[in-house]
């Protein structure tokens, strides 16, 4: 197997460490109005041999240096509108600002369909809460931002996994999670209704250390249960990410 990429140790060895500092949940911290907002947008498109997803390759540096994302970023004061509106929608705005920067595409707002919501765990240093968004790809030429990407690819899911499991790119925990997802549909529409009928999906995040290295988990996990005061359930909702390939976990 291939040995992993520098940034593909640095992003372990960040996450890594960061656990160190996580503590137990607390009901009120996915809605904590200290925590920065982001936004991302997953882009689709149905390609000749299935789904495919428009991935960048970010500069070798800053905090998710050299790894492959979605195109987002943090949410602005311009982006807000009339006090009191919901995170999602001042989110969604962000999504299209920030994939127009990055990509140069430009996104009809009312084509992103609400994916998830990811809370970091709690007690680390630099926590960010991402909404994730999906929407067909826009017509267009790509035109990277060199301050924010180097390189973008269209992957079909499948590959993109493929390829961090060897060692070959670099990928962080909700971005290796919705990929992981998004392969078991065949098409943009597929994708896109499954969003809607299910609705957003939100990610709660506990972290831990496992026999094996560091272990993500979310609702669903009988450990995420006992952290916040639930029963055993036995079930699993968890993320193994102390060696290649990573194993995700989820029985219900």
């Amino acid at each position: 197997m291939p040995e992993p990429t520098p940034s593909a140790d640095r992003a372990l060895q960040a996450l890594s460490d960061s656990i160190g500092g996580a503590r137990t949940r607390r009901p009120e911290d996915a809605t904590d109005p200290a925590i920065p907002v982001a936004a991302t947008v997953v882009l689709l498109r149905d390609g000749d041999d299935g789904l495919e997803v428009l991935m960048i390759e970010r500069p070798d540096r800053g905090s998710f240096a050299g790894a492959w994302v979605f195109p987002g970023g943090k949410l602005e004061d311009a982006d807000r509108g009339e006090d009191g509106e919901p995170e999602e929608a001042v989110a969604r705005r962000t999504g299209v600002r920030e994939t127009h920067e990055e990509t140069g595409l430009t996104l009809d707002a009312d084509a992103l369909v609400t994916l998830s919501c990811w809370d970091p765990p709690p007690g680390l240093a630099l926590r960010i809460r991402t909404w994730f968004f999906v929407a067909p790809a826009a017509a267009g030429a790509l035109r990277l931002s060199a301050d924010e990407a180097v390189a973008a690819e269209w992957l079909r899911p499948a590959d993109a996994l493929a390829r961090h499991g060897h060692g070959g790119l670099t990928l962080y925990p909700p971005t290796w999670v919705t990929l992981h997802g998004l392969a078991a549909h065949a098409d943009v529409e597929s994708v896109a209704g499954a969003a809607r009928l299910g609705g957003v999906e939100r990610f709660e995040t506990v972290a831990r250390r496992g026999g094996e290295g560091p272990l993500l988990m979310w609702q669903g996990d009988e450990e995420w249960e006992a952290d916040a005061g639930g029963a055993a359930s036995g079930s699993r909702h968890r993320l193994e990410i102390g060696a290649l390939p990573w194993r995700y976990q989820r029985t219900n």
